[in-house]
């Protein structure tokens, strides 16, 4: 793999991992978290992924993700992401107020920034090349907030959820199931775990979530887009 593409996977990758909300039943307020991720491609550790929540105040929260290459070509070329959503707790479920993603590989940048006026029920999403705009969608959540949407509904009791996500031209139904039970083994433990995968498109997100421990997954495994790995180091509750 050269590269341009090594680091497209990491980028690209951990932000299709953590790539979901709708009108989840009477699910708990959001608790403040840190998330650590060992990610890996081939087998090979290439990179670092920090997840954390903070509230904003005034029914507002910040869900942040922050990946950063730490060995290959990846950390040679100084390859590092950032994703950082502002949500709102509307209905008991997640709803995106802004999304801003950047990514920096040394020798190519790539930002997107997405808004959304629940007032005029308007989305704009701007790559610098000028906003683009179309509807908004009750319940609508972005690529970032899309795994952690996935877990509430998990802890909610749900086996199946359809999420209206923004991405860059429409809102887009993205579906996703639980498929089966598994054991699996991390860094940061041994869990009983649900696998999830995204039905319409099921190379694009294979997840194991323990979802009455943590509302994000344990483990996360994407084959499109080369074969990136994500498993969990360590879960810290903020109170």
């Amino acid at each position: 793999m050269t590269a341009s593409n090594s680091l497209r996977t990491l980028a690209a990758g951990l932000v299709l991992v953590l790539s979901t909300t709708a009108a989840f039943a009477a699910a708990p307020a959001p608790t403040p978290f840190t998330a650590t991720y060992q990610v890996s491609q081939g087998g090979q550790v290439i990179g670092e992924a920090v997840i954390t929540l903070k509230s904003a105040g005034n029914g507002q929260w910040v869900y942040s993700n922050q990946t950063k290459g730490t060995a290959g070509i990846a950390a040679a070329l100084g390859a590092n992401s950032a994703e950082t959503t502002k949500f709102r707790w509307n209905n008991d479920a997640p709803e995106t107020v802004s999304y801003h993603y950047s990514m920096d590989a040394g020798f190519k940048t790539k930002q997107r920034h997405t808004e959304v006026n629940w007032g005029t029920g308007q989305v704009t999403v701007d790559e610098g090349k000028g906003p683009m705009t179309y509807a908004s969608t009750p319940g609508l959540v972005d690529r970032n907030t899309a795994p952690y949407a996935i877990g509430l509904a998990l802890r909610s009791g749900k086996q199946a959820v359809a999420l209206p996500v923004a991405v860059k031209r429409n809102v887009e139904t993205q579906e996703f199931k639980v498929t089966g039970k598994d054991a699996v083994k991390v860094p940061a433990g041994s869990f009983q775990t649900e696998r999830v995968v995204r039905s319409d498109n099921e190379s694009a997100f294979n997840a194991w979530y323990a979802p009455q421990k943590y509302p994000v997954p344990v483990k996360l495994a994407q084959s499109d887009g080369g074969n990136l790995e994500l498993q969990l180091v360590s879960y810290k509750s903020e109170k």
